[in-house]
């Protein structure tokens, strides 16, 4: 008794099994987290440094260059990326694909303290570097907190009070706001005053910096108690900074600070980020989710807590949803499950339709069950229902009845035989099980690149293969233990044929004559049949010349992104006004919800694909939402056609939310080199064959244009004999023009920067600026700027410099445009070689980015591990067969796929993407599996003692039925996925390949068997 009988006799165990899977996998399934996409980790990390004052070439040289000299030391380093501006240094540090979510906060820690250790080295006047390694936190909620006639300072309150409350629901794990604006304490000292009363100005900036100071006081003893010393003097209001009184002024009078300077409270006159929601200034509040949780389930607990202290919000105030993952992840994962359940009914119609109604029903419970021990094994192994994994399971479905269908098919015709259910079921499982484990793990193995991937792409696909390979070696299973018991249940009632009465042939319906007759003529004609399919081949090879080339499709969300660049240089007010009136335009279009920007940079990030713009002051980002995705497009193409003509002066760049792994363009050149002109003018010559491309938008470089700036001429002489310095020049002219900080006013749990400025009558122009005054030590009195200043001089300055692997890189960026049918890939085509034709001179080289360099690490991370998996498939074969020459056989019908897959996408007209890719690799497995179950059909008979012709001949006809509905079921099963824009080339690689290799494979592998073993052809009609 084996396995099959097993399970028929002992109904205890096998209804217990039944049970297990049912209610555990009900259970499993409404316990299950929901994302939108999968989690993977972002392996980045932001090192910032500010310098004020230096320019961007000594933030390079002074601050940048040690700091990623001193990262590099650490052994996990792939990538470094640096950002150098005026008085500030952005360091992107990514790590190796080889490190995961487990290792890198131990990482992280190693990045601060090299970082650390080597902060000091740097020059005097630098701060000290901050490592944000939250670079990757998601913020899934989006919210919008506006109010028309509120300040920033109120909108900032209720922020605060709404984050504590958001922070206290449960699987929320960050609350964090954008776009505050510091508040400030002003203090507008009136120059004229000061020199009427000859103060110096030192004097004011030292009493600030020095009053509202925590110290120890100290404490003393008293009797038995230790009591501290606390003077008075701190700051209660900001007041009661204008009762200050100024020190060493001469004669008796009190000098305070109010006889010279006015106190205001205010908001920084150059803030570093705005943010306005349809046309009003507001602040975004980004909700985080823990690890694990079902973000529908959170996102219903953060509404309720927002309407529960709605009391609290200030009348007028709003709060809107500029993005909401749980709604997005409740559409999607309810989208995909009705896909789902249309999947399972289509392979259950097809099954009752094929296999009859006892048959197709019992399969259909199998096919039930095993999705939910499925479920059971994604909650153990902690995967969630998201994009990849649910697409996964509809993948599966038709492979999943695989295995029950070659066990019913054999119960069914043994018991046509005169066998018994249970002798049929025992004969057929202990014929099949091994080839059919074997056949499994060939279909599970096909997968493993993709779940073995060290890359970020497979990490975000790694689940198809866990998912693949709980169901498909859950399909096994049940397919040897639940189905044998489940058909003796359904054919107890059935008759069973005597074994002397004369035998209905089941291979004698219309359909298998026509196939005999098909698969005759293949054999009397074996070579003709090869040379046919051999052309096929290479017709397929050339046609795929002409199918689309795609990395990730975007996603189907009905938002898309303008990034806007002014010229460089653009004050961030400037650049906020302007945008404001782009905000209003695109507020006029029709099928638009919400239009929101952010000024001076990216939002924060709402998808784990969204890459947030760093900081520059003329750079916008205006992000769109339309009322359905079938208004996108239009949307896009009238708001461009808008922009274009009423604001030329700025650059714009549209996109669609990504669903994959992004880059910032599609189509990148990098040239790396030391000397910027000469950067500057490859970067010119690659625009310009860019610019030439038919299709191309968004031509620009990262070096942005050269920017303008004032030099004064220190005159050092007479800076000495007057006892003033450069630096009292440079604070003189940054108190002139923009304030200095002296000290902090606290207010609770806010410090307030206390700013010195003039007022904003004597607050200069660039005209005046010769007739400005400045403090001389050496004669106690102010004199003329101009004393030491022999005059200004009009330079230009590169604004940014930018590195890669400690190397000075320019990259120019490119993109398809969006209004014409044309892929990145089309376009990069054409570039490549005229890019490529131009001279570079000695130490410059040409790199490729974007798209294609994301393919091809991508492919090379997936092609790393197949050679492995593809020599691990075909030992399986050699160790089955116990031959080399028989999974030869089998092997040479896999790349016959490609007929198909060629002329699907063609037909479909869909590129072949990454994912498509991954389809191609999965059909290897579904093809070898189909010729496992050919060939040890043929095996059994030929060990029979039949013929080996009439061998090769009656097992092939005996297969068609389960080979058939295998591939029906799973090209039906995976319909529903042509209409998903992430899965739709994966679908028709799947469809069309599967569909024309199966033919193929009942065609052509006995061809070959024949061939191979050199077996004489005879007619069919002489043993039938």
């Amino acid at each position: 008794m084996n396995i099959a009988g097993y399970f028929i006799k002992n109904t205890v165990i096998s209804w217990m099994f039944i049970l297990v899977l049912l209610i555990g996998g009900t259970i499993a399934f409404t316990g299950l987290g929901q994302l939108e996409d999968p989690p993977f980790t972002i392996k980045d990390a932001v090192v910032v440094t500010m310098y004020p004052g230096a320019t961007s070439t000594e933030v390079e040289e002074e601050v940048t260059y040690p700091i990623e000299k001193a990262i590099l030391a650490l052994p996990y380093v792939d990538e470094i990326k640096s950002l150098s501006t005026s008085g500030m240094s952005q360091i992107t540090v990514t790590m190796k694909n080889t490190f995961g979510p487990d290792e890198l906060p131990q990482i992280w820690d190693e990045l601060r303290r090299k970082v650390n250790d080597m902060s000091g080295n740097l020059p005097p006047g630098v701060g000290k570097p901050m490592v944000n390694d939250d670079f990757g936190d998601v913020f899934g909620i989006m919210l919008m907190i506006s109010g028309e006639d509120y300040s920033y300072k109120d909108l900032s309150d209720y922020v605060d009070y709404v984050s504590r409350e958001l922070e206290l629901v449960p699987g929320v794990s960050k609350v964090s706001s954008a776009g505050k604006q510091n508040e400030q304490v002003f203090i507008e000292i009136s120059l004229n005053k000061l020199a009427s009363s000859n103060i110096d100005p030192n004097l004011i900036m030292g009493l600030l910096n020095s009053q509202n100071m925590v110290t120890d006081a100290g404490n003393i003893r008293i009797s038995s108690d230790n009591i501290r010393l606390r003077p008075s003097g701190a700051f209660k209001s900001v007041k009661e900074l204008e009762e200050l009184v100024i020190p060493g002024t001469s004669g008796n009078k009190l000098i305070y600070l109010k006889d010279v300077a006015t106190v205001s409270r205010g908001y920084q006159d150059i803030p570093t980020n705005l943010i306005s929601f349809n046309q009003h200034q507001a602040i975004n509040l980004g909700i985080s989710f823990a690890s694990g949780v079902n973000v529908v389930d959170v996102g219903k607990a953060v509404t309720a807590k927002i309407e529960e202290i709605d009391y609290a919000r200030p009348a007028g105030m709003i709060i809107e949803t500029m993005y909401s993952q749980p709604a997005e992840v409740d559409k999607s994962v309810s989208s995909f499950v009705w896909n789902l359940i249309a999947a399972v009914v289509i392979v259950v119609g097809v099954l009752l339709f094929f296999m009859g109604f006892k048959s197709g029903v019992l399969i259909g419970i199998i096919l039930f069950l095993t999705c939910l021990g499925t479920f059971m094994l994604m909650l153990q192994a902690e995967i969630e229902l998201q994009r990849i994994s649910l697409g996964a399971l509809i993948i599966a479905l038709g492979m999943l009845v695989d295995n029950a269908i070659v066990v019913v098919e054999g119960i069914l015709i043994g018991r046509q035989r005169g066998q018994s259910t249970l002798e049929a079921a025992q004969a057929i499982v202990k014929q099949t099980i091994w080839p059919l484990l074997a056949a499994t793990v060939i279909a599970i193995a096909a997968f493993a690149p993709i779940g073995l991937s060290p890359d970020s792409t497979g990490e975000f696909a790694g689940s198809l293969f866990w998912v693949l390979l709980f169901s498909l070696f859950l399909s096994w299973i049940t397919a040897i233990t639940i189905t044998p018991f489940l058909a003796d249940l359904f054919f107890k009632t059935t008759e069973v044929q005597e074994a002397g009465a004369e035998q209905k042939d089941p291979y004698g319906g219309a359909f298998f004559t026509i196939y005999k007759k098909l698969l005759d003529v293949c054999l009397r004609f074996k070579w003709t049949s090869v040379l046919l399919v051999v052309i096929a081949f290479v017709g397929s090879l050339a046609g795929f010349g002409y199918v689309k080339q795609s990395f990730f499709p975007p996603s189907t969300t009905p938002i898309f992104l303008v990034d806007v660049w002014l010229p460089e240089g653009t004050d961030i007010r400037q650049t906020q006004t302007t945008v404001a009136k782009m905000e209003a335009d695109a507020m006029k279009l029709d099928n638009v919800e919400f239009v929101t920007t952010t000024v001076g940079k990216g939002f924060q990030r709402f998808l784990l694909t969204y890459s947030p713009e760093k900081n520059y002051g003329a750079y916008a980002q205006i992000a769109i939402r339309t009322s359905a995705f079938e208004n996108l497009q239009e949307t896009m193409v009238a708001l461009r056609s808008q922009l274009e003509s009423h604001y030329p002066q700025a650059q714009y760049k549209f996109k669609r939310l990504e669903i994959g792994p992004s880059t910032d363009a599609k189509i990148e050149a990098r040239i790396v080199g030391a000397d910027p002109d000469v950067l500057r003018e490859i970067g010119t010559e690659v625009m310009a064959v860019f610019n030439a491309t038919p299709g191309t938008v968004n031509v620009r470089h990262n070096w942005r244009e050269r920017v303008k700036f004032i030099e004064p001429q220190f005159n050092e002489t007479q800076g000495r004999r007057l006892g003033i310095s450069k630096q009292d020049v440079d604070k003189t002219l940054a108190f002139a023009f923009s304030g200095l900080q002296a000290g902090l006013y606290r207010e609770g749990t806010s410090l307030l920067p206390i700013i010195n400025r003039l007022p904003e009558e004597e607050r200069i122009d660039i005209e005046s600026l010769e007739s400005l005054r400045t403090w001389s030590p050496a004669l106690n009195a102010y004199v003329p700027l101009q004393q030491v200043v022999d005059g200004f001089e009009v330079k230009f300055e590169d604004p940014i410099i930018q590195r890669q692997d400690r190397k000075r890189t320019l990259t120019i960026f490119a993109d398809a445009d969006f209004e014409y049918d044309i892929l990145p890939a089309a376009l990069f085509a054409k570039m490549k070689p005229e890019v490529e034709a131009i001279e570079l001179p000695p130490g410059y080289e040409l790199q490729w980015g974007g798209e294609y360099e994301s393919s091809q690490d991508a492919q090379a991370a997936l092609f790393a591990t197949l050679p492995l998996g593809f020599l691990f498939m075909f030992l399986i074969t050699v160790f089955l067969f116990n031959s080399v020459r028989k999974p030869l056989v089998i092997w040479a019908c896999v790349p016959l796929a490609l007929i198909g897959i060629t002329s699907g996408l063609i037909i479909l007209d869909k590129p072949f993407s990454f994912m498509a890719l991954l389809g191609m690799l999965s059909l290897s497995g579904m093809l070898l599996k189909n010729g496992i179950v050919l060939l040890d059909q043929i095996n059994i008979e030929i060990e029979e003692g039949k013929e080996a012709f009439q061998a090769v001949f009656d097992s092939t006809v005996s297969r068609v039925r389960p080979v058939c509905m295998a591939a029906v079921t799973t090209i039906l099963g995976i319909l529903p996925l042509i209409t998903d824009a992430f899965f739709e080339s994966m679908a028709a690689v799947v469809m069309f390949g599967l569909g024309v290799a199966t033919i193929l494979t009942l065609l052509i592998v006995p061809v070959l068997y024949v061939i191979t073993f050199k077996i004489k052809y005879r007619s069919y009609s002489e043993f039938t």
